[in-house]
């Protein structure tokens, strides 16, 4: 070979300096990449280190934002705090506690057994013998008791009632709209006046004054419009209220997207976007799993201030109110869980290249029954030629049907997925060369 003789022959023309020029040379290109190396692997370092806190910020502030958007809606949003607590007057328990407590204020201004008595003696005093008035009073306890009976089981049918419910959505809806009203600062009805919040009884004057001309009382008419006030509490309080009504409104607005921000964010900067999303799921549903336990503590403890008597109808109730949150979380929790397999399953780990290939080789034993010849004509080579951007536009169709979804349930998550997967497989299925 020409080259190699000629190389040699050269080399050997070079003189000691020349030599030690060359050593030198190659000792500072082996530095130069040394230096080089390390630069990069210092710098992965950091992008996985940066990768990875801002992961981890976005999956603790996963249950921080869930809480507020809830607490906003619950706050902020009358359609649904009415829809929310709703089901309370509608649960035995709860109505089992109304009933009682209606019904001991009921014989705290009605004593049956006392006024009995007293007519018993009064009746004595116009000559009923002593023998009957002895054994009217005997059954005096009787009749007490007979009385509460009537009484709370007619307190518990009308409690019970599906018209009592009705009016109970109604007085509901309108004390939390008029409360939404004086958090944003939109109740004309309250007032600051000397660092007191007073109420306007104005609009309840003219109220008034509808109704008993309508009633035929027309000299209501001369009322003039007045406005009389009565204290309600501080200012303080009532600015304290706003400021945190307000700030619940910012927190609840951005911190989805902030939290979105971050894991996105985190994912980008990792270099392995593949595992980094796959632990940003794993993340997310632990996150959700904590959540589900600060409110199993918080149940309990809200429980424990009560009395053993109303622990039943308090649990009851408290259920109730977060069942929107727990939904929520349930349905972060399997959709996390849904990322963390996906990411794993397209990942190069024996047990999803396993799964991978059995899946490709059921796909080929279907696509084989189909076609016999080998070939799936125009349909299967167009499929062929479009099968990336098939499978980003199911995916992204996916995504967008859960973001526009009202209250996405866990099973819903686990269908979207399903029908996800399903469609990737037609499309692997159908495409099929010419």
């Amino acid at each position: 070979m020409p080259g190699r003789p000629h190389h040699r022959s050269v080399t050997e023309r070079l003189d000691t300096d020349e030599r030690a020029e060359l050593t030198r040379l190659r000792d500072e290109i082996t530095i130069l990449r040394a230096a080089t190396g390390s630069r990069a692997r210092g710098a992965n370092r950091w992008r996985a280190l940066g990768a990875a806190v801002l992961i981890g910020l976005g999956c603790l502030l996963a249950p921080v934002s869930l809480v507020a958007v809830w607490a906003h809606d619950e706050v902020a949003d009358t359609n649904q705090f009415v829809a929310n607590v709703a089901p309370l007057i509608r649960t035995p328990s709860v109505q089992a506690a109304l009933t009682e407590r209606v019904t001991d204020t009921v014989f705290t201004y009605v004593d049956v057994q006392r006024s009995a008595d007293q007519a018993i003696d009064a009746l004595s005093g116009h000559g009923l013998p002593a023998g009957v008035a002895d054994r009217l009073h005997g059954l005096t306890d009787s009749l007490a008791a007979g009385v509460h009976g009537f009484v709370q089981t007619q307190v518990r049918n009308l409690v019970a009632s599906a018209r009592f419910a009705a009016v109970w959505d109604q007085v509901t809806g309108i004390v939390h709209q008029q409360l939404v009203n004086v958090l944003a600062g939109n109740g004309s009805a309250v007032v600051i006046s000397h660092g007191k919040v007073l109420l306007d009884l104005a609009p309840f004057i003219v109220a008034v004054k509808q109704r008993l001309v309508a009633s035929g009382f027309t000299a209501a008419n001369v009322v003039p419009v007045v406005h009389p006030t009565i204290t309600l509490t501080d200012a303080s309080t009532l600015v304290r209220a706003r400021s945190a009504y307000h700030l619940l409104d910012v927190i609840a607005t951005w911190a989805g997207w902030v939290t979105l921000s971050l894991l996105a964010g985190g994912i980008a900067l990792a270099r392995d976007r593949r595992r980094a999303l796959r632990n940003g799921g794993i993340g997310l549903a632990a996150s959700m799993v904590l959540l589900a336990a600060a409110l199993l503590v918080a149940g309990a403890m809200v429980v424990n201030t009560v009395p053993d008597s109303a622990s039943v109808p308090v649990s009851d109730s408290f259920d109730i109110v977060v069942r929107y949150l727990r939904a929520n979380l349930r349905s972060v929790f399997v959709l996390g869980l849904v990322v963390a397999v996906g990411a794993a399953i397209t990942g190069p780990s024996p047990w999803a290249v396993r799964t991978r290939q059995r899946s490709v080789a059921v796909i080929a034993g279907l696509r084989r029954w189909v076609w016999p010849a080998g070939h799936g004509g125009r349909t299967g080579a167009w499929f062929l030629a479009h099968r990336t951007a098939l499978d980003l536009a199911a995916l992204i169709v996916a995504v967008l049907v859960f973001v526009f979804l009202d209250q996405p349930s866990g099973v819903t998550v686990l269908v979207i997925a399903a029908t996800l997967g399903a469609c990737l497989g037609v499309i692997q299925f159908l495409a099929r060369p010419g």
